[in-house]
């Protein structure tokens, strides 16, 4: 029984709200102030605005998608669009009031280095780009003071293209036995080195005179590295790095090594620079600890703020999480795997803990048809008295009269707190508190099948689908037709197939998926089957059906849509899409054409952005 709303109970409303706007301009200002609000709070919740959701119809994440083609939509959109906003909300429980630090982080993906990361292109939906302009969305702002950022993985490989000094324990250990002309050059160093060290020492060449000093400085070939004197020694290879490494650790304590890679990450040099005492080899080290820090700061950009989140290990809140985690793994973490188990098993190191509020609000009867957020939270404040009440502290920045953007993430951010209070879940992160409510919340979490989409596991080890709201169909009971001609509707396709063969006398339903496929679902096992059997004979003994597909009607089974998606065989309409997955032998690979994303085509509008 759900708790009836009290007449005159009003929650306020979320334009009320502000969200503060993070850009490059402020970002270093404000990383501390944000690390220190995601410590201190119990969860946080997230929410995206990206350069588009999909370029045709039929791959966004339908109600017939399994987990796995649900994925590989989610992994072509991911890989294709890109994040324009990052809007973060760390928020704590205090009793029956929530208290919220919304941030909203304008993104992109500028080549900070020089070196082609995080991204060359992208592409853009021109319906998303719409939406987000009605909001007052300023791409000026994205585009010259976004704040762009490197994932771990384009990270590591930014430490091998930067012509910066690399820390020396990336080298691997020189093998015990050495050649002689290891020996040769490891001599030919050493009094290299002894004797420019000697010469720096010697007090007596102070009274020199200036062209003595430049002459030796030129012979020894010293330099300096701030106010230090420094020598190079160039080496061809890692090994010969590390001998010299070696070498220089067992000669003096003074002498602080640092290597030179070049563009590819091979080391050039080593460079050996001259310390007057310990006290200065400390300080020397301390601010070569401070570049590497600063340069880390400037690669990782917004990723900072993506791995203080990881870091903190709280609960991650969000709405639709298949789709958002996707281009926060493509994005922040590494290149998305192939399957949706492995993507998952990727994620949770990351993130350990991730609640879609869908799969809660798929808890509330009333609340299944819900489409969006503001439709869920219009009708918990009708139906349900929650006397859930949310303070924004912090004082909003960079936010114009009349825009707010990011406000999402509040809406989410109260509907949680709103489920939590309507289901008698425990709003508290921590097990401790109340281990049987929380084990509620927890049953909610790690879950990234989309919340229409439920994959049943029958006896038989079927897989089974939504096709709506109160159905569920084996995915053995589904065909695929195109080349169906004009029809315009799926009940005008449903007339003109009835009667035309006798599985259709059992029951069935017809979804289009976009102008040029539908799908049936039959109600009775075997039918798809026998249907598909009598196209492949000929259609004997069924003569309507046969002139259809003389004049061009074809089918296939879920198992060729799955094929399709999994080979990633993205074409304008899903007929062309399985045209190519049928023409292709299934004994030989099919080879995935690297078409330009400019080509794509759709009933929605989208187009190519090059980042130069």
């Amino acid at each position: 029984m759900w708790p009836r709303l009290r007449r005159g109970f009003c929650s306020r409303s979320t334009k009320e709200w502000r969200v503060k706007q993070v850009v490059r301009s402020n970002f270093d200002s404000l990383l501390g102030e944000v690390k220190e609000r995601i410590r201190d709070a119990d969860f946080i919740s997230i929410s995206t605005q990206k350069s588009g959701l999909y370029s045709s119809p039929w791959r966004r994440i339908l109600p017939i998608d399994t987990a796995e083609t649900a994925y590989s939509k989610a992994k072509d959109a991911a890989e294709r669009f890109q994040l324009f906003q990052f809007a973060i909300c760390p928020f704590r429980f205090d009793g029956v009031k929530v208290v919220a630090f919304p941030y909203n982080f304008h993104l992109f993906p500028r080549d900070e280095l020089n070196i082609g990361m995080p991204s060359h292109s992208f592409s853009c939906q021109v319906s998303c780009l719409t939406a987000m302009a009605r909001e007052g969305f300023d791409f000026n702002t994205c585009i010259y003071d976004g704040i762009s950022y490197l994932s771990r993985v384009q990270e590591a490989a930014s430490m091998h293209q930067s012509a910066l000094l690399l820390p020396t324990d990336h080298l691997p250990s020189p093998s015990q036995s050495q050649s002689v002309a290891d020996s040769v050059f490891i001599e030919r160093t050493r009094s290299r080195v002894l004797h420019w060290r000697n010469s720096c020492k010697d007090s007596s060449n102070n009274s020199d005179e200036a062209l003595v000093k430049s002459l030796r400085k030129l012979i020894l070939g010293s330099e300096l590295f701030g106010s230090r004197p420094c020598i190079s020694v160039d080496v061809c290879n890692d090994h010969q790095a590390q001998l010299v490494l070696e070498m220089l650790g067992k000669l003096s304590d003074d002498l602080v090594p640092l290597v030179v890679p070049d563009k590819d990450g091979a080391p050039t040099a080593v460079r050996v620079v001259l310390t007057s005492s310990i006290e200065d080899r400390v300080l020397l080290e301390n601010e070569l600890k401070s570049l590497e820090d600063g340069r880390n700061m400037e690669v990782r950009g917004f990723r900072e703020v993506i791995d203080a989140m990881s870091d903190s290990q709280k609960p991650i809140i969000a709405y639709n999480c298949l789709n958002d985690f996707a281009f926060i793994h493509s994005k922040f973490i590494s290149p998305l795997p192939h399957t949706m188990t492995e993507f998952m098993c990727s994620l949770r190191f990351v993130f350990p803990s991730v609640l879609d509020i869908n799969h809660i609000l798929k808890e509330v009867p009333p609340l299944k048809k819900a489409t969006n957020l503001h439709a869920a939270l219009s009708f918990l404040k009708r139906r349900f008295f929650l006397p859930i009440d949310m303070e924004v502290p912090q004082l909003a920045d960079g936010v114009a009269d009349g825009e707010n953007l990011g406000n999402n993430v509040l809406r989410i951010t109260f509907l949680f707190a709103k489920l939590c209070s309507l289901m008698k879940l425990s709003p508290s992160a921590d097990k401790s508190s109340n281990s049987h409510n929380y084990a509620c919340i927890e049953s909610y979490t790690n879950i990234f099948y989309p919340s229409r989409a439920i994959l049943q596991e029958p006896a038989d080890g079927d897989t089974c689908v939504w096709m709506d709201s109160e159905n569920k169909v084996n995915t053995e009971n589904l065909i695929f037709l195109w080349g169906f001609g004009g029809f315009v509707s799926s009940e005008a396709l449903k007339r003109q197939l009835s009667g035309t063969h006798d599985a259709f006398d059992e029951g069935f339903d017809v979804r289009l998926l976009d102008r040029s496929c539908a799908v049936l679902s039959f109600w009775s096992a075997n039918s798809a089957k026998r249907f598909v059997e009598d196209i492949d004979l000929g259609l004997d003994g069924f003569p309507a059906l046969h002139e259809m597909v003389c004049k061009g009607l074809k089918a296939a089974t879920y198992r060729d849509y799955e094929r399709v998606c999994k080979l990633g065989l993205w074409e304008s309409e899903l007929a062309d899409s399985l045209e190519r997955a049928a023409n292709e032998s299934m004994d030989s690979p099919i080879l995935v054409d690297e078409e330009p994303l400019s080509a794509y085509k759709g009933d929605e509008s989208s187009f190519q952005l090059n980042v130069l």
